[in-house]
């Protein structure tokens, strides 16, 4: 099948769209001089302004949290797309098809080609819904009776199925394939082919884009299955999407977390009273996938469950989901309902005040996670502290190194009155010991002389020169040296190298185009966007090619002077004193 998005269409994409404008549509920015914009950031809570887009590197930056990258990267964080998803809606803003590397044999096809169609019938089918339940009596009271206002019943586009087995396909009567491949259409053991939904209340499921991938219906009487959602389809998979996600993105981004509930109309019910940061999975259990996707979106996340026992069964799978994904700075906590309730009747008899009170009481997940695992322990017991270690090294295990890990194995240690130095080994550590899994460290020591007149001051010579490579990658196309031979063994000589490489291959990337060249390099990517983050000129400017063209030749000149005294000093007399004698013949 088709493969990869190829690399050229990415850095054309990246030379046709502004990052000014892919932010300025949903930032509000200001001008602060030249082609350099500012505003509060988007990614954290601020009142002065530390977010800053430079229109020249095509590449933003925020100095209060760090967020940084190209118009790729600001969908990935801000909108919690995909980085297929983030290339396909560039491509889409300004009316190009993404192409894909295909395959050779006759077999061979495009995703993109073929799911452009059933995309667009999706969204035909969920207006045929919506049409629907204008004339659907029934629904329309059902909907008020549950206390949901035209007005919430339009934001996530609430329709009706209607009764009839052929209610498809009498509407779409030339789409009968595509429906049988979003999913719309079933057969029976005898080959006959009906409407999945029918006479149900729909709700249609939208990916991150907002594009309809799948739909939930649920009937208005107490028939079983109360609740129906689409199959796994070629557009839709259930494990990977989370209903209301597109609809609450905003608000969770504002409030720093998102609220996981159990079903659609507890998600609906929470935004018709003002609760607008709410997502249900689609009648599975919260798992890692879900959780990155919303940590994408914000650093928090409430899950919020029935305090019966299906409820603490889900909560528990949910725990064990999120621990893998919490990276210092994100947190998870868990809030249980009383018995009896659910987000939809407790807000509908609290208002939006007493429901977001309600949330004072909600428990940490690491608490949450020493309750689970206690319950039933007597840690005044040497048994029931080794029971409890044995139980929760395994969860600890599994969370990444840092200090939410940290802190949470001192926790333990606490309650056991014992070290525990096995848990206490990092994995940074573990990594470490085997060759080859540490990234490049690019050199950062005064010591390169004295400042050059452009600037860089402060910075090692390697630094200068990566740092002047990507605030101007053009620089490196009037090089003087030809070829340039650097010991390996300096810090920072191979990512240096490759930059180079790049540069030369592509002087007219902006910044945000040639970090995009790395971003399947986990060792360097983050480095180079590090240092695209600084400034070479003494005043914050980007230096022109010529000003760059100088400062980059006389960095390099002095790397290889640097690179040929550190080879010399690795050969024994005898070859010392030839190579001496070679240079003094070359000069």
């Amino acid at each position: 099948m088709a493969g990869r998005i190829p690399k050229h269409f990415i850095d054309d994409l990246l030379a046709r769209v502004d990052v000014v404008d892919v932010v300025g549509s949903r930032v509000k920015l200001k001008r602060s001089g030249g082609s350099n914009f500012t505003a509060c950031c988007p990614f954290h809570n601020e009142k002065t302004p530390s977010f800053s887009v430079s229109q020249n590197k095509q590449f933003y930056h925020c100095f209060g949290c760090s967020a940084h990258g190209s118009a790729i990267s600001f969908l990935m964080e801000y909108d919690g797309m995909s980085f297929v998803d983030a290339i396909e809606s560039l491509a889409e803003s300004i009316g190009v098809e993404v192409p894909r590397e295909q395959t050779t044999g006759k077999n061979s096809f495009s995703p993109q080609a073929e799911h452009k169609p059933l995309y667009e019938l999706m969204e035909k089918v969920a207006a045929h819904y919506i049409d629907n339940l204008r004339h659907a009596k029934p629904a329309i009271e059902y909907l008020k009776n549950r206390g949901l206002s035209g007005e919430t019943a339009k934001l996530y586009k609430l329709g009706w199925a209607s009764d009839g087995y052929d209610n498809l396909n009498g509407a779409f009567p030339a789409d009968s394939d595509k429906l049988k491949k979003t999913g719309m259409l079933a057969s029976n053991d005898r080959g006959n082919v009906y409407a999945r939904f029918r006479a149900r209340i729909m709700f249609p499921i939208r990916d991150r884009r907002g594009r309809t991938i799948g739909f939930g219906g649920r009937v208005l009487d107490q028939q079983e299955p109360k609740y129906l959602n689409s199959p796994e389809t070629v557009l839709f998979h259930k494990g990977q999407e989370l209903y209301g996600l597109f609809e609450a993105r905003r608000k969770i981004q504002d409030l720093g977390y998102a609220l996981v509930v159990e079903g659609y109309m507890d998600v609906v019910a929470l935004a018709q009273h003002g609760v607008m940061n709410a997502v249900a999975t689609l009648g599975t259990a919260p798992n890692r996938q879900h959780c990155e996707t919303l940590y994408r979106t914000s650093p928090g996340i409430v899950f919020c469950f029935d305090g019966d026992r299906a409820g603490r069964a889900a909560a528990w799978r949910a725990a064990q989901a999120a621990l893998p994904c919490l990276r210092d700075g994100r947190d998870a906590h868990f809030l249980f309902l009383p018995d009896g309730e659910d987000p939809d009747s407790l807000v509908s008899r609290l208002g939006e005040e007493g429901f977001t009170a309600a949330l004072a009481n909600k428990v940490a997940i690491i608490d949450y996670l020493f309750e689970h695992q206690s319950e039933d322990l007597d840690l005044n017991e040497v048994g029931g502290k080794a029971r409890l270690v044995e139980q929760i090294k395994p969860l600890l295990g599994t969370m990444p190194d840092g200090v939410y890990r940290d802190l949470s194995i001192q926790r333990l240690e606490k309650l056991v009155g014992m070290p525990l130095k096995e848990l206490a080994t990092t994995a940074r550590e573990q990594a470490g010991k085997k060759a080859g899994n540490s990234p490049q460290r690019v050199a950062v020591s005064n010591t390169a002389g004295p400042p050059l007149k452009g600037g860089g001051q402060g910075m090692s010579l390697m630094r200068r020169s990566m740092v002047l490579l990507l605030n101007c990658p053009a620089a490196a196309e009037h090089l003087e040296q030809e070829r340039l031979l650097l010991d390996q063994t300096m810090e920072g000589a191979p990512l240096l190298l490759m930059l180079l490489d790049h540069c030369r291959q592509q002087p007219s990337l902006s910044t945000g185009a040639l970090l995009e060249q790395f971003r399947d390099d986990t060792k360097n990517y983050e480095i180079l966007n590090k240092l695209a983050t600084l400034d070479y000129m003494p005043d914050g400017s980007t230096p022109d090619t010529e000003t760059a063209t100088l400062e980059l030749n006389h960095c390099i000149e002095q790397l290889q002077k640097r690179s040929e005294k550190s080879a010399a000093s690795k050969l024994d007399p005898g070859q010392r004193k030839g190579l001496l004698a070679r240079r003094r013949q070359k000069r």
